[in-house]
């Protein structure tokens, strides 16, 4: 992976769904759906502090300690770093956390003002807490800034064929940024492949293209059954999965707002696609721009928003 000494599957598993934002599986559940995961080969999983499941992956690390771990945190200096990279290593179990990175990055602008705590994920390296460093982002230029850096490892970008999430460009300039900084030696971590949920109904036409793509070491997309593990699966290893993924075509899944929606605006502000706004005092999706990635869901204290099929 990139200039890392990291080996990783090629499918990875993005865990965001299984967790309280999303499906809101039992932590012993997500745990035995992440086993299964490893048993097909998967060893790259992605997490977030902000997704709250390190207790779920816990439940898989009891399984086996021998998987590759991605977690972030929105910390900008060294308290709030070390904090996030001692809940990770204390909640999960693992003995180190294999990739570290700021969470949401805009540009060289947000990477500076959270240098503080990059640069302790870069000192944990030293003492094996961590094996390496890196952004996720949403933005085109945040990818070229990090690309720049030496000392970032691994980039996180959006990207999918539709282009859906993609910030301040198209996907095609989100292709040549990829590119560029697979070029200076960048581990890629691809995700949101499928667009959030947004692109089940093309899941094929979605990993043609996402394996076709120059620079990708890993393709994270979340799984929430054995049926989506098995189907995603048998297209990487190149096996029958026409039957499995026209089972799984039907899904959909949508941002529902309840009656007792105050309006506040905090889902909007936290909404990485501008896909919210507060109109006549409610929280109004546009569904066309919705990642259904449950970020607002974290950030509404009245509990008024869900994700549901």
């Amino acid at each position: 992976m990139g200039n890392t000494s990291l080996e990783v599957s090629r499918l990875g598993f993005g865990c965001l769904c299984f967790g309280p934002l999303q499906q809101d599986m039992s932590p012993q559940d997500a745990g035995k759906l992440m086993a299964m995961a490893m048993d097909r080969g998967i060893n790259m999983f992605d997490t977030a502090q902000y997704y709250n499941n390190y207790e779920h992956i816990s439940y898989a690390v009891k399984y086996s300690k021998d998987f590759i771990l991605a977690s972030k945190s929105y910390a900008y200096d060294i308290e709030g770093a070390r904090f996030a990279l001692e809940e990770a290593l204390s909640k999960t179990g693992k003995d180190c956390i294999d990739i570290f990175m700021l969470h949401e990055t805009e540009s060289e602008h947000t990477i500076r003002g959270h240098y503080d705590a990059l640069e302790y994920y870069i000192s944990k390296k030293q003492t094996g807490d961590v094996r390496a460093v890196g952004v996720s982002t949403h933005f085109v230029r945040a990818v070229y800034a990090a690309a720049d850096m030496p000392e970032i490892d691994v980039i996180e970008p959006i990207i999918n064929f539709k282009g859906i999430g993609i910030v301040d460009g198209t996907r095609a300039d989100m292709e040549k940024a990829i590119a560029y900084a697979k070029d200076k030696g960048k581990g890629i971590l691809a995700m949101k492949p499928l667009g959030g949920g947004n692109l089940y109904h093309s899941a094929k036409d979605a990993f043609d293209y996402i394996t076709s793509l120059y620079g990708i070491d890993s393709v994270l997309t979340g799984m929430v059954s054995e049926k989506e593990i098995d189907a995603n699966v048998s297209y990487f290893e190149k096996k029958p999965y026409e039957e499995a993924f026209e089972s799984l075509r039907s899904r959909k899944k949508h941002l529902m707002v309840e009656d007792w929606c105050v309006g506040c605006g905090a889902c909007a502000e936290r909404c990485p696609n501008n896909a919210l706004s507060i109109i006549d005092g409610k929280c109004v999706c546009d569904e066309e721009k919705c990642l259904t990635c449950g970020y607002c869901s974290g950030a509404c204290k009245e509990m008024a928003l869900k994700i549901i099929d």
